[in-house]
């Protein structure tokens, strides 16, 4: 070892060929011993071929291979005695080398703070047995996106926490969940009691969709056991409930329902959206399964697409395998993007919950505006019933109001709105509001309307997490009659 470090030039490391200049050590500044890059330096070898993997030494197990793989080892292995560089004259390929290159994953030792993007389509695999038993679940792993993803796995694992569930699956959309739950646990002849008052898409589900297959629903008031119960018949597989029901804010009582419904031997599922795990959790008070839209409050900001089952492991099983033969599922970056949300949820659902309470006690009485539901409102049907199940007395962000003039004030009242936003969806940080007779319950004609709790001057507001007065100056005045 010198005086100093140095400048010097030495043999190049590549495939044997031209010299390369590099840094050296010696006295002062001088020549030394380099290591450098030659003329055609390679960086990586093949990936194991079949023969290979069939030589691979006994002590190499599948488990700490697969623990390698997971703590970032990198699959394309780095070149050895045994295994040359990947350039030979029988594969120089620029092109074979740029992807084999860019495919490399990181060793990351250290743990990220947010769980990865998994952005891809398939994974590798060591053998054909392995691909086998990661299509069929009989081994931990991922195989293929449609059947699952790491960043999935993640998000389904946290919502599976929060909800109290012990098998989680995510979906493309809260309607592929709804849908996976539907088809998993009825065939032709069987029949599905939906709630009056329910979210315009199950309406569609249940009459442009289940008929066609042979599937019956019965539409009745779900805060009336007397009416479910007379309901129920020897074909009856499942009662569906929003724990806040879409549009109208009905509260549903799931203890009471699961025990009318377990002693008839029929199971519950639960659509959490409204609510989310923050505010409620259905399969503690009774219900089989739960659904969520994950685009709405657990997404929290109107840029992600999403759903989510969760229950028992066989029932969500179930629900996956109609998933994975249907297409419906979700994508990483939108599992992200939940995972992300869920992060601020508690804190959100505090914010929503006291803004819509402040908001929907200034609109009671207002000018203009007929009736105010809202469960946290003393005067909501169910207001007892939401504080005594109900988290921390915290009612949601969701209301409806019923407008004076029908139709043509619903219209004036959304023309009018400076804060809020005329939007369909819901659940997110900015203040969403909607005409559910030509929205989310279109479908519907004025009976029909009238028979869920609604009119054509329903209007649904989505409170989001502005500052209350704000919300309370644009909706109170934009809700004032024509003079």
């Amino acid at each position: 070892m010198g005086d100093g470090d140095g400048v010097g030039v030495g043999e190049g490391v590549g495939d044997g060929v031209g010299e390369g200049v590099g840094l050296g050590v010696g006295d002062g500044v001088g020549d030394g011993v380099g290591v450098g890059s030659g003329a055609r330096v390679m960086t990586m070898a093949p990936a194991l071929t079949r023969t290979a993997r069939r030589m691979r030494p006994a002590n190499v197990s599948r488990p700490a291979r697969d623990l390698k793989r997971f703590m970032g080892g990198p699959s394309y292995r780095l070149p050895s005695a045994d295994r040359p560089l990947l350039d030979s004259p029988a594969m120089p390929g620029f092109s074979t080398r740029a992807i084999r290159a860019a495919s490399r994953a990181p060793d990351a030792p250290q743990p990220p703070v947010n769980v990865p993007i998994y952005q891809t389509s398939t994974f590798e695999m060591a053998d054909a047995d392995e691909l086998a038993e990661l299509l069929a679940f009989e081994r931990p792993g991922h195989s293929y996106s449609r059947y699952s993803n790491p960043t999935h796995a993640a998000l389904e694992e946290a919502l599976g926490e929060l909800e109290g569930a012990e098998a989680a699956l995510i979906t493309a959309s809260g309607m592929a969940a709804m849908h996976s739950v539907v088809l998993s646990l009825l065939a032709s002849g069987d029949e599905i009691i939906v709630p009056r008052a329910v979210y315009g898409g199950m309406v569609s589900l249940t009459t442009s969709i289940l008929e066609r297959s042979g599937m019956r629903h019965r539409a009745v008031d779900t805060t009336d056991p007397a009416q479910i119960q007379a309901a129920i018949n020897v074909r009856t597989r499942l009662i569906w409930l929003e724990t806040i029901s879409n549009p109208t804010t009905a509260v549903a009582d799931i203890e009471s329902v699961a025990n009318l419904a377990h002693a008839h031997g029929v199971l519950v599922a639960v659509d959490n959206t409204f609510a989310s795990p923050a505010i409620v959790n259905p399969l503690s008070t009774g219900a089989d399964i739960v659904v969520h839209s994950l685009t709405k409050y657990i997404g929290g900001h109107s840029d992600l697409m999403g759903g989510a089952v969760l229950g028992a492991a066989d029932r969500v099983a179930a629900a996956r395998h109609v998933v994975i033969n249907a297409g419906g599922n979700a994508a990483p970056f939108e599992a992200f993007l939940a995972l992300r949300g869920l992060k601020t949820l508690a804190l959100r659902m505090e914010r929503h919950s006291a803004n819509a309470l402040a908001v929907a006690d200034a609109l009671q009485g207002a000018p203009g505006v007929a009736r105010v539901l809202y469960p946290g409102l003393a005067s909501h049907p169910q207001h007892a019933l939401a504080m005594r199940t109900f988290r921390a007395g915290m009612a949601g962000g969701m209301l409806a109001i019923e407008l004076e003039g029908g139709r043509a004030h619903g219209e004036r009242f959304l023309d009018r709105l400076r804060v809020a936003v005329h939007a369909t969806s819901l659940g997110s940080v900015e203040t969403l509001v909607s005409h559910p007779a030509s929205s989310s319950h279109r479908q519907l004609d004025d009976e029909e309307l009238a028979a869920g709790g609604m009119s054509t001057g329903t209007m649904r507001i989505s409170i989001g997490i502005e500052d209350a007065a704000d919300l309370i100056e644009d909706l109170v005045g934009a809700a004032r009659p024509v003079t």
